[in-house]
């Protein structure tokens, strides 16, 4: 974990750290599930959190032992339809919909001369960010289709520090989801988990809401690094 002052940038993942748009996605993922026949649980809904578009359609398939009963055609054709169904509550979403206090924490840090880049799986990232009017803020954005491998792979986050010309070691990555918090520490990012705690137990720095993140919160962590190097995560 690197010291605040080393830190040059953030890499932002989008769903359920700058907007909750993973009810949307929970909501359009359960309507295939439904309609393939495969069983959802709070277990699936959360495994599907920070995973690129057909990877979620095959742990839902694998869930009903279904990954053999559909071709590559009929995959692509129920992963659009997902998107179909997201975009259509995605649309109507607005600046209310940003979470509480990332607003306020991106003026904090684009104030500071931070350079900031998302590094999200969905290919419907600029239009949700167009619709919460934070585009101006993400100058740079990973896009997806250039990516090999998705979360928990370092990929989009050594991507994400690329494209702000910055090294790994000079950025915060922050996340929601356990394979998210994985990735950014195979990245060699310095890792904010956002949420239960227990499940994000691998990152850096936890913070059990979006509220709660602060450059000062996040700073107040440089003088405990040595003492919980050995002992585990630093819980806020």
């Amino acid at each position: 974990m690197a010291k605040s002052s080393d830190i040059k940038g953030f890499v932002f993942d989008l769903d359920g750290v700058i907007t909750d748009t993973s009810v949307f996605h929970s909501q359009a993922w359960h309507q295939v599930a439904d309609k393939v026949g495969a069983p959802w649980s709070k277990e699936l809904e959360d495994g599907l959190k920070g995973i690129s578009r057909m990877d979620s359609l095959e742990m839902i398939l694998k869930a009903g032992n279904l990954q053999d009963h559909y071709t590559d055609d009929q995959k692509v054709d129920l992963a659009t339809e997902k998107n179909t169904n997201y975009l259509k509550l995605v649309d109507k979403m607005t600046p209310a919909n940003i979470l509480p206090g990332i607003k306020e924490f991106l003026d904090e840090i684009k104030d500071g001369g931070y350079l900031l880049s998302l590094a999200s799986a969905s290919k419907n990232a600029p239009t949700v960010l167009k619709k919460l009017q934070l585009t101006d803020y993400f100058p740079k954005i990973v896009d997806p289709k250039t990516l090999s491998k998705g979360k928990p792979d370092p990929e989009i986050y050594l991507k994400g520090a690329e494209l702000i010309n910055l090294k790994p070691e000079q950025c915060i990555g922050v996340e929601d989801a356990a394979a998210g918090v994985e990735s950014i520490n195979a990245a060699g990012e310095t890792s904010i988990g956002i949420g239960d705690k227990t499940i994000l137990k691998d990152a850096d720095v936890s913070f059990t809401d979006t509220s709660e993140m602060t450059l000062a919160n996040i700073k107040k962590t440089d003088g405990l690094i040595q003492s919980i190097w050995k002992t585990g995560q630093l819980m806020l």
